[in-house]
């Protein structure tokens, strides 16, 4: 395929979802990561679309929001992922809040199988995904509907949540970074997240590596309030992901990596899989919150020698191989 031909393709791919992976367009267009990604600065350069990390989105990104029809087709083995893994830290009878988005929908399906659950949501997509679930109550907020994306917004879906208290609330967003937090393109999207992470003891935010180091219009998460990352393996090549992911880290964000290779689904890709290809569910990061009290003065652990057989010491060297990158 010519270079004129793999362009128009990757154009029209990106007009009809909104927003493509590097990865979908290089399989799509059969050609490799780096060609794609000079295709897509090539069309930028044109105005024809924008670059963002990891993929192309339509021009005027940074405040357009893609409808779920565009959403559903983006990165969908690394959201089955990270659904898998943040599935796994739901436990029997909990109560939880999951926010609207099509990786909280595939959450969802997996929340199905947990006994005992009452599930708060404003998204008409985890509802129905849950509405046959045996043993698992669904509490739905009140509102109007926002067609684009099926959830329920406005002040009615605010007041529902006033007094509420669960254990934990599974977000995902348009873009994450370690300066802002969690954000997206929608106030109204917006100003219902921030009420559901009120109602939450623990937040948890669920993001493929295409949001790491995307801003876009509206705050929902600072970064302070975010307890734990649930993502996916960044390419080897995405140095943009690898320093954000360290930079969360290093405020206290407790990174969980799920791998879409052969290990399986949830699996972090690599050494991250313990033997017997278990998913691994926690990759506790360096760094404190800026809300926790400063340390103590005198050495430190993280500057120590430590061996390699320590947890925490492979850990910080995976991080550092994600940056290297």
């Amino acid at each position: 395929m010519f270079a004129a031909e793999r362009r128009q393709l990757i154009l029209e791919m990106v007009r009809a979802n909104g927003a493509v992976s590097l990865r979908e367009l290089a399989r799509v267009v059969q050609t490799s990561e780096v060609t794609v990604r000079r295709d897509v600065r090539a069309l930028e350069a044109e105005g024809l679309l924008d670059r963002r990390h990891g993929g192309a989105v339509l021009p005027g990104g940074f405040t357009r929001e893609s409808g779920f029809p565009q959403k559903s087709h983006l990165a969908t083995a690394e959201k089955t992922a990270i659904a898998d893994l943040a599935a796994s830290l739901v436990e029997e009878g909990e109560a939880v809040v999951v926010g609207a988005g099509t990786t909280t929908q595939e959450l969802a399906r997996r929340l199905a199988r947990i006994p005992g659950l009452t599930v708060v949501t404003n998204s008409l997509l985890v509802a129905q995904a849950l509405a046959h679930a045996n043993r698992v109550e669904v509490v739905m907020t009140g509102g109007t509907l926002r067609g684009s994306n099926y959830a329920l917004v406005g002040s009615g879906a605010e007041q529902s949540l006033q007094g509420l208290r669960v254990s934990r609330a599974f977000l995902s967003g348009s873009g994450l970074t370690a300066e802002r937090g969690l954000s997206t393109s929608n106030m109204l999207s917006a100003s219902v997240d921030r009420a559901l992470v009120q109602a939450a003891a623990e937040v948890v935010v669920l993001a493929d590596h295409t949001k790491l180091g995307t801003d876009t219009m509206f705050q929902t998460v600072p970064t302070d309030l975010i307890s734990r990352l649930v993502t996916d393996e960044p390419p080897a090549h995405d140095d943009r992901a690898g320093t954000e992911l360290q930079a969360l880290a290093d405020q206290g964000v407790q990174i969980t990596v799920a791998g879409t290779g052969p290990a399986g689904a949830g699996a972090p890709a690599g050494d991250g899989v313990p033997s017997g290809g278990r998913p691994r569910r926690d990759v506790p990061l360096p760094g404190q919150r800026r809300t926790r009290p400063a340390p103590p003065t005198g050495p430190q652990l993280r500057s120590a020698p430590t061996s390699l057989t320590d947890p925490q010491s492979a850990d910080r060297a995976r991080v550092a191989d994600l940056r290297r990158r």
